[in-house]
């Protein structure tokens, strides 16, 4: 169990640099400026930037050495859950995490293949305004020249600055540049690496966290590092004595499974540092976009600071003007104006009054094989119609496309971009520098509001329509339209109060010179579609609107 002399005498030492980090606990240095850190200084003082609201559409890379079993989002946490699919697996494949832990894995994470000139080439293709590169993933490991964290890309596995070489990559290709930073949580969710096995041959004897020191590193890959700093220290270790796995799964959904956005109280050095790598970050390599994967902001007080520095370094960066975004989850109504609201795989059931963003991805977050072999991904019609859903009401969608170990994406994944950039490039005038319009849309169907929703979007029937605006011309997005042949527009009667004052001046598919026939009744807007509607995809409509 937890009683060797070797695991106490860990213990103890790690206690006794927590106490002394706590007790010499400064404030954060911050750059002065407009911004406090506060939310009534972010609620009063900012303004979505154009740039954002016009863009639309970006593409993630959530790469992260999780990747390289090909298993999914959150092996690292899994692979020590006795149990759990991704333990059975590392132990067939790797060995038991008492001996062949994460960090082994970070090891083995090399990215060989890499092109990201190709991939970035191929995601412009696919119509992305913006680009975002993990920074760091709940497994506390940093994608790029850390200044505090000796366990990054530079030093380990890849031996790159992985968000050094996107970012560079993206803004030669035009395109903003954003980080996404999950690491404020990794000191819970990393504690099952101190766990063990409750069952078999193995049982009591604790996995590789709670045995190593940076001094068993002498003369192995890994010299000169300390996996405490990896795996976060024993914030809350499971308690000796749990024989039966279903009692420390159950333990473990109580106490470090639970999403909490507080600062460790027992661990305030983990606050410190995570403050120091964030800032050292946004001032590296100066993002247009932060992605916090949290709660409202991550680490109390630390998470202010952090997003007061970026948006005063930003204002800085830009000669006065504010030009960055910052996202998080499950804002409070008055949050939304202060920062943009992330709803992770889900949507908007009305138009927003602010900017927002919807994150989903085409498979998991974390590369699957599984998601390839049974041709399991989204289609590029699933992901039109929900960036269509999410523009009509003042929304941008970011979408994962799933990277293996080696740094390449699947043939189907290639596929899937390549038909995604052939509607962009036909219908992308419809959906970029578009505002939402009077209403989002019309038709039966209706999609719920929340995280984690998008296995519950009904199929569109040939009424549901959604529309966008700019300037003098409205779109109008036929969502199903492969059984009709005629568009019924109600919003668009001559009798509707949304065009009160204005006439219909020229009706065309995107894509197309030729105008169509139509004609407006009191009650509806009715289009012949005749043979040029592209029945294999969404059809999309665009309306000149002039003024009697």
């Amino acid at each position: 169990m937890y009683n060797n002399s070797k695991n106490i005498s860990l213990t103890l030492v790690y206690l006794i640099l927590i106490s002394v980090n706590n007790i010499f606990a400064q404030e954060n240095e911050i750059l002065n400026g407009k911004f406090k850190p506060t939310w009534k200084s972010f609620e009063e003082n900012y303004q979505c930037p154009d740039w954002f609201r016009d863009a639309k559409f970006g593409i993630w890379a959530h790469w992260t050495a999780q990747c390289v079993p090909e298993q999914g989002d959150w092996y690292a946490r899994g692979m020590y859950e006795q149990g759990n699919k991704y333990y059975d697996f590392h132990v067939k494949n790797y060995g038991h995490p008492t001996k062949f832990g994460f960090m082994e894995i970070d090891n083995l994470w090399k990215a060989e293949n890499w092109d990201p000139a190709k991939l970035m080439e191929l995601y412009k293709y696919a119509g992305a305004k913006y680009f975002v590169a993990l920074a760091n993933h709940h497994d506390n490991f940093d994608n790029y020249n850390s200044e505090y964290h000796k366990w990054n890309s530079v030093n380990v596995g890849p031996k790159k600055d992985i968000v050094g070489i996107w970012e560079k990559i993206a803004r030669k290709n035009g395109m903003y540049f954003g980080v996404s930073n999950h690491s404020a949580h990794a000191w819970h969710w990393f504690q099952t690496a101190y766990g063990y096995d409750q069952e078999g041959p193995l049982a009591g004897i604790r996995y590789d966290a709670a045995t190593l020191t940076k001094e068993d590193g002498k003369g192995k890959w890994w010299e000169g590092l300390d996996p405490q700093e990896l795996y976060t220290g024993p914030n809350i270790i499971m308690p000796d004595g749990i024989n039966d796995i279903k009692t420390a799964n159950d333990w473990h959904e109580k106490n470090d499974r639970v999403w909490t956005e507080e600062p460790p109280l027992q661990n305030k050095n983990f606050t410190n540092m995570w403050f120091l790598r964030c800032k050292d970050l946004v001032d590296k390599y100066k993002p247009d976009l932060v992605y916090f994967d949290d709660y409202e902001l991550p680490l109390g007080q630390a998470g202010l600071d952090i997003v007061a520095h970026f948006y005063n370094s930003n204002i800085q960066l830009n000669n006065g003007k504010l030009e960055a975004v910052v996202t998080a989850k499950q804002l409070k109504p008055e949050q939304k104006s202060g920062i943009v609201e992330d709803i992770e795989r889900g949507f908007s059931s009305e138009i927003q009054p602010f900017a927002w963003q919807t994150c989903s991805c085409i498979g998991n977050w974390h590369y699957r094989r599984s998601d390839y072999e049974s041709n399991s991904y989204k289609t590029p019609k699933q992901i039109i119609l929900s960036l269509i859903d999410i523009v009509s009401k003042n929304g941008n969608l970011l979408l994962s496309i799933p990277i293996r170990g080696d740094g390449t994406i699947d043939d189907l994944e290639v596929k899937f971009l390549e038909n995604l950039g052939k509607w962009m490039e036909i219908n992308g005038e419809g959906i970029y520098g578009t505002r939402p319009w009077k209403v989002y849309g019309e038709g039966p169907t209706k999609v719920k509001a929340g995280m984690f929703n998008e296995s519950d979007l009904e199929d569109f029937s040939n009424e549901d329509i959604r529309f966008t605006s700019k300037s003098d011309t409205l779109y109008a997005f036929m969502m199903n339209c492969s059984e009709s042949k005629v568009a019924n527009i109600k919003s668009l009667g001559k009798h509707s109060d949304l065009i009160n004052g204005q006439k219909i001046e020229k009706i065309k598919f995107l894509g197309s010179e030729n105008k169509l026939e139509w004609k407006q009744t009191n009650d509806s807007l009715i289009i012949n579609l005749s043979d040029e509607n592209p029945l294999e995809s969404v059809a999309v409509l665009k309306i000149i609107l002039g003024k009697y």
